[in-house]
C-alpha cells in the first residue's frame, strides 16, 4: 500500500513516519523544498521527543517530495491558519491540497482529511475540488479524521489517543479506519464527515471556555485580595468540579485557533467569542501588573523567561508572549527574552544571565521544569521583582534572596495602597505566598504549601 501525505508538518511528518514504520511506503510532501531537503539528507526539520528514532526505523520506507504522484491513499494534513483581522479560516493550504491530488486520484482512491477546518468544509470546499478531474465521490473514497496530539507528546498521543472517523458514506469510514488501525491502539469512533469535523473543534473549544474561566478567577481573585490557586485547589475537592489552571494567556496550533472556526459563520456563539477575548487580553493583564509595580521606576528593563506557549517544548506557535512583548515595547520596556527551549524567535535570545542582568522584573510566560530550579542568588537584577504567570517558581527560594514575587491570581499577597500611592516594588508584597488559614478548617482538607507549587501541608 502507497500513502502519500501531504503536510510535513508538526501532525504530517509523526503520521507519515509512523505509517512508513507499520510496512506501508509514504510518500511524504511539502511545498517547502528546505523541509524535503532536510529529511532526505537524514535530519529533521523540527525536534519531537521519539521522533529521530522513529524516523530512523521509517527511513527504508519514507521519502520526501515537492510534488505528489500516484497513491492508493492520499492524507492532507497541511496548516490551517487563521485570518487574523477576519477571524476566519484560511483553507488556502487545504485547497492546494486538494487540487494537487485531484491529477492523480484513480478510482478506489482513499483520501483522507486531517487538517482542522469549519463544518462543511468536506462537502463544500475539499471534495468538489477532488471531483473537477472528472472522477465523482462515490467512486473514490473520502473520510475526516481530525487529529488528537499535543507537542512534547505527540507520537505518544497520535498512537494511544481514541480517534474520531468521520466518512462520506459506509465504505469510506470503513476503509479509513483499517488504514488508521495500522498504528492505533486506541479506540476508533465512526461517524459522518460534518460531526467529525464539529467534534474536533467542540473539544478545543472546550478547553478554551475551561481556561477562561480560570483566567477570569484569577482577575477576581486579585480583586477580591484571594489566592486564586488555593481557592481552585479547594473547588476542585467537589466531585464534579475541575478548574484548571490560569495563566498568561493560550498558545498553540489549535486552542487558540479553533474557536474562531467554529463561530466564523455563525450568529449565536456569545460565550465562544467571550472565552477568546478573555484568553486574548491576558498579556495585556499580566503587562498591567507589571505597569503597576514599575511605576516610578525610570527606563525600566523586562526579562522574560519562556517565550514558547507552553512547558517543555520550543513551539512558539500563537504563544502569549508575542503580544505581551509587543505591548511592552509599544509602551516603551526594555524586553530581553530567554527560552532554552526555542530555537528561532523575532525578538532576540540570549542566556538566563544575559537576560536577568540589569532587570527590573522578571516575567515568567511558559512553565518549563528547569525554571523551578533556578538559583535566584545568581541573577544580576536591578531591581529584585518577578512575576510568576505560571506558578511554577520555588517562591520561598527566591524571597530568602529578597526578591518580591507576585503570582498572577494571588490577590491575598497584594498589600492595598491608597489611591495614587506608590511604593517600591520590593515592599509591595508580602513574602507568604498564602494567607495564614484559620485552624478550624477539618484537617481533612489540603492546602496549597507557602510555596505555591503543588505540595501540601
Amino acid at each position: 500500500m502507497k500513502i502519500c501525505v501531504l503536510g510535513l508538518g508538526h501532525i504530517g511528518l509523526p503520521t507519515a513516519l509512523l505509517f512508513a514504520a507499520h510496512g506501508a511506503d509514504v510518500v511524504g510532501v511539502d511545498v517547502k523544498q528546505s523541509v524535503v531537503d532536510c529529511l532526505n539528507h537524514g535530519s529533521l526539520p523540527f525536534r519531537e521527543p521519539g521522533l529521530e528514532d522513529l524516523y530512523r526505523e521509517a527511513e527504508e520506507r519514507f521519502a520526501a517530495r515537492a510534488r505528489p504522484g500516484t497513491a492508493d491513499v492520499f492524507l492532507i494534513a497541511v496548516p490551517t491558519p487563521l485570518d487574523q483581522a477576519t477571524k476566519v479560516s484560511d483553507l488556502s493550504y487545504v485547497k492546494k491540497a486538494a487540487d494537487s491530488i485531484a491529477p492523480h486520484l484513480a478510482r478506489g482512491n482513499l483520501v483522507i482529511l486531517e487538517s482542522t477546518v469549519p463544518p462543511g468544509t468536506s462537502e463544500r470546499v475539499v471534495i468538489p475540488r477532488l471531483e473537477k478531474k472528472g472522477i465523482p465521490i462515490g467512486d473514490f473514497l473520502y473520510a475526516h479524521c481530525p487529529e488528537r496530539a499535543i507537542p512534547g507528546r505527540t507520537l505518544q498521543e497520535m498512537m494511544e489517543n481514541s480517534r474520531i472517523i468521520g466518512g462520506y458514506d459506509r465504505d469510506s469510514t470503513d476503509r479509513a479506519t483499517s488504514i488508521y488501525q495500522i498504528f492505533v491502539r486506541g479506540q476508533i469512533y465512526q461517524t459522518d464527515t460534518r460531526t467529525a469535523e464539529f467534534v474536533k473543534l467542540m473539544e478545543n473549544t472546550c478547553r478554551d471556555v475551561n481556561i477562561a474561566l480560570a483566567n477570569e478567577f484569577a482577575q477576581l481573585a486579585d480583586e477580591c485580595g484571594i489566592n486564586v490557586w488555593e481557592a481552585i485547589t479547594l473547588a476542585n475537592k467537589h466531585p464534579r468540579v475541575s478548574i484548571l489552571n490560569p495563566g498568561p494567556g493560550v498558545g498553540g496550533h489549535c486552542i487558540a485557533i479553533d474557536p474562531w472556526f467554529l463561530t466564523e459563520n455563525s450568529t449565536r456563539c456569545r460565550m465562544v467569542s467571550t472565552a477568546r477575548e478573555v484568553n486574548d487580553s491576558m498579556p495585556n493583564y499580566v503587562l498591567h501588573v507589571v505597569r503597576n509595580l514599575l511605576a516610578g521606576t525610570r527606563d525600566p528593563t523586562i526579562s522574560i523567561f519562556g517565550v514558547a506557549y507552553k512547558g517543555n517544548i520550543g513551539d512558539t506557535r500563537e504563544s502569549p508572549a508575542f503580544k505581551f512583548i509587543q505591548l511592552a515595547e509599544n509602551e516603551g520596556y526594555v524586553i530581553r527574552c530567554h527560552d532554552p527551549y526555542v530555537g528561532e524567535f523575532p525578538h532576540p535570545l540570549v542566556n538566563l544571565a544575559d537576560a536577568a542582568a540589569g532587570s527590573d522584573c522578571i516575567v515568567v510566560l511558559a512553565d518549563h521544569d528547569c525554571f523551578r530550579t533556578i538559583d535566584p542568588a545568581g541573577l544580576r537584577v536591578r531591581t529584585k521583582l518577578v512575576i510568576d504567570a505560571r506558578n511554577i517558581l520555588d517562591h520561598e527560594k527566591w524571597t530568602d534572596q529578597g526578591f518580591a514575587v507576585r503570582v498572577l491570581g494571588d490577590g491575598s499577597s497584594v498589600q492595598q495602597l491608597p489611591p495614587g500611592e506608590v511604593m517600591p516594588p520590593a515592599a509591595l508584597y508580602s513574602t507568604d505566598a498564602i494567607r495564614p488559614i484559620a485552624p478550624s478548617l477539618p484537617p481533612s482538607i489540603s492546602l496549597l504549601s507557602p510555596n505555591g507549587r503543588g505540595d501540601f501541608l
